[in-house]
């Protein structure tokens, strides 16, 4: 543990002086390529112009490289690689888009897919908007906050392992130490194995990314909420308004951009939704969705570069128009301010 501490430490140091160094040496690189000579005042006006256009690009440089070969060069191999066979040397066309478009899994996995989209985000978004809201008005308002974010310092991994204890089921007459089975069991109802049933097991996974995510919700629309304006609240109360109407018809508009991000986030967020479904099912009892039908063919029978690169695409381009969406938004309300 002691060595591991000590080698990320020295990652961070490293870093940090390496970075320094990088901006130190090639700021002075540039201004001995392009000197400024007080007798050639022509020479030096040039000089310094051309330095301003170069140093920008001096700076932002490295983060450009990085983006180019860490997210730019991916994106255009896996397109391409969705146009080949298994291995990626054989050139097939559209078979493979044919393929997706044909396979019973694939098809499940869209479903489900959409089955997410429809309920985590508005989920989310709705239940951080009420704990937003009511713990505003009590005094032990933080400490709920608190409680209701802890979810989020906890990996995906480790918030399906926990849940794997709540569905826990027993057979025979073994007692039943998951917590939902000991209270149907406790109001007389059967035990059930509650994730291999199908089209509701989907749900039960849900409710962990749900678990997980109301906590950041909660904390942004809790921020957006502090900043409506109390005149606009004690107007509305002056007027004969109710707490319902507050909320609904003062409220939410005022804070409708902060749930706009809300909901994308946690929407480019299902798109994405990986470890719950590899931990709790593994893609079984119909709840594969289309991360992780992409891993499983990226190793299945050995591999299948081609079909697991369409899945990657068909998940990219389902991503994009909202974070497109997300980023034109935003430009819009930094213009408007």
């Amino acid at each position: 543990m002691l060595s591991q501490i000590v080698s990320a430490l020295g990652v961070v140091v490293g870093a940090v002086i390496a970075c320094s160094a990088y901006f130190y040496f090639s700021n002075k690189i540039l201004d001995l390529a392009l000197p400024v000579k007080d007798g050639d005042i022509r020479a030096a006006s040039r000089n310094l112009n051309r330095r301003a256009l170069v140093r920008p690009w001096l700076f932002i440089g490295p983060a450009l490289f990085l983006l180019i070969v860490y997210l730019v060069y991916p994106v255009v191999a896996t397109f391409i690689l969705s146009f080949y066979d298994r291995a990626g040397l054989q050139f097939v066309g559209l078979a493979n888009y044919k393929w997706a478009l044909g396979d019973r899994e694939f098809r499940q996995s869209i479903f489900n897919n959409i089955l997410w989209l429809a309920v985590v985000p508005a989920a989310c978004t709705f239940f951080g908007l009420v704990i937003a809201v009511m713990t505003d008005r009590i005094w032990w308002g933080n400490i709920a906050k608190s409680i209701v974010f802890m979810p989020m310092a906890i990996s995906f991994v480790g918030a399906s392992v926990i849940w794997k204890f709540i569905y826990e089921y027993r057979g025979g007459n073994d007692v039943q130490i998951g917590l939902l089975n000991a209270i149907v069991q406790t109001f007389g109802g059967t035990p059930e194995v509650w994730i291999s049933i199908p089209f509701w097991n989907n749900f039960f996974l849900m409710i962990i990314l749900i678990w997980i995510q109301t906590g950041f919700a909660m904390v942004i629309l809790s921020a957006a909420l502090r900043g409506i304006p109390e005149e606009t609240i004690e107007a509305a109360v002056i007027d004969g308004a109710n707490g319902w109407q507050i909320f609904w018809r003062i409220m939410v508009p005022q804070i409708w951009g902060s749930i706009a991000v809300v909901w994308t986030t946690i929407t480019i967020l299902v798109l994405k939704v990986f470890d719950i479904v590899l931990t709790m099912t593994n893609g079984q009892w119909q709840t594969m969705v289309l991360a992780n039908l992409m891993f499983d063919w990226m190793f299945r029978g050995g591999g299948d570069s081609g079909r697991s690169a369409v899945i990657a695409i068909i998940i990219m381009l389902a991503v994009t128009p909202i974070m497109v969406w997300n980023v034109r938004r935003a430009n819009r309300e930094l213009k408007g301010h």
